[in-house]
């Protein structure tokens, strides 16, 4: 019998936000990346993951497709060996088992083909849709011909706007997804950055840490027809603190904010967990970051900044290069590695789930707990151990 994944005693006590708790592989019926797109060839065939399942996706005449990486004969991964002889199908190198990548369906059989299993079983599909350079699946459970939600409603309000160039990076973090969208929203784990190359390099104001500047008032968006996340304008929330004291003698001072790049002016979280951080890393760029769940220890974290008021060929050229030379190295790679090996440092922590109730929160901790309660409410399901392994 399979281990539980998540701990039910401590789903008990955890009351206004378990969804979330027990949302260790992440949130079901969603949409979430699954690779950019400039990573699929026409033809190509590649293997993904999310949730805990095993993808396999293609491109074929320009439509993407997605189907389960598991033959429904014995079991085996189609991705061990790709046989595909036609643009159409994918043939399981086992026994000759050959499935149609639009529907999934059995339509052959090559080692027998009279066989009466033909075209009566068909592997799990999954819906894709292509949006600024990224590979979309839904993960959910479609009744019929019942279509997904927009893909729009999983996405921060903004990233779809068409006057807006995209480039991005993907990294495999070995921690929860949770812990992931935890550390981008966290106001006061800015402190880790006190050493980046970004402060030099782009003469930016980035403090040591946001002191509060009186009550927090949380922006919550919950209309179930458009995005749904926590808005924190951290301009009015807070008061940077470029000087860090005891016992009233200076230990740590950062650049003062007369630096020339002030960036950081309002953050958010939006279902099914992506961050956005306004004005970063230039005043007309915004930086998304996708802590997509892979399995139950790891996330696929997507880096992608956008510029807006881009309308041609030549300023598109001119965005990417700009990235490739300075917001990668300074920004995605500069700032967020800190990021990648906090996350991970508290991975062991969390991992047995008991970390849930053992942290001890403090005040500029609210904006964390007022995304774990809008998470709960606004999450359309909860993967589980039955969801990877097909028996729900």
């Amino acid at each position: 019998m399979n281990k539980p994944l998540v701990n039910p005693e401590i789903g008990q006590q955890i009351r206004d936000w378990r969804p979330y708790y027990e949302a260790k592989l992440g949130f079901r019926n969603h949409w979430y990346p699954v690779m950019y797109s400039a990573d699929l060839a026409e033809g190509e065939v590649k293997p993904g993951k999310l949730l805990g399942e095993d993808l396999l996706v293609r491109r074929s005449g320009g439509t993407v497709y997605c189907i389960k990486d598991q033959c429904l004969h014995r079991g085996v991964p189609l991705s061990r060996k790709v046989e595909c002889y036609g643009k159409d199908t994918i043939t399981c190198w086992y026994h000759g088992w050959t499935y149609q990548w639009a529907d999934g369906k059995l339509c052959d059989i090559l080692t027998d083909p009279s066989s009466k299993m033909i075209g009566t079983r068909s592997l799990k599909t999954y819906p894709v849709q292509e949006a600024k350079g990224m590979v979309f699946v839904f993960m959910g459970d479609l009744v019929g011909d019942s279509a997904p939600p927009p893909l729009a409603t999983d996405l921060p309000p903004g990233f779809l706007d068409p006057d807006r160039a995209a480039y991005g990076i993907r990294r495999l973090v070995k921690a929860n997804w949770r812990l992931g969208a935890e550390n981008g929203f966290d106001t006061t784990h800015i402190f880790i950055h006190k050493d980046s190359p970004f402060i030099t390099g782009r003469d930016s104001a980035l403090p040591l840490g946001f002191a509060s500047a009186g009550t927090l008032q949380l922006d919550l968006r919950e209309d179930p027809a458009a995005s749904r996340g926590v808005v924190d304008v951290m301009a009015q929330h807070y008061r940077p603190l470029f000087e860090a004291t005891l016992d009233g003698q200076t230990v740590l001072r950062t650049r003062a904010p007369t630096g020339k790049h002030n960036t950081i002016h309002t953050i958010s979280l939006w279902m099914p967990g992506i961050l956005s951080v306004e004005n970063h890393p230039e005043a007309d760029m915004v930086q998304y970051e996708f802590y997509t769940p892979h399995d139950a220890d790891h996330h696929m974290y997507y880096q992608v900044i956008e510029k807006s008021g881009v309308t041609d060929a030549a300023q598109e050229a001119a965005f990417r290069a700009e990235c490739e030379s300075l917001h990668e190295p300074l920004a995605l790679r500069g700032i967020n590695d800190d990021d990648l090996w906090a996350r991970e440092a508290m991975q062991g922590f969390y991992a047995d789930d008991w970390g849930w109730l053992e942290e001890q929160l403090f005040e500029q901790d609210r904006n964390l707990l007022e995304w774990r309660r809008l998470a709960s409410r606004c999450q359309r399901g909860i993967q589980t151990l039955a969801h990877v392994q097909g028996g729900a």
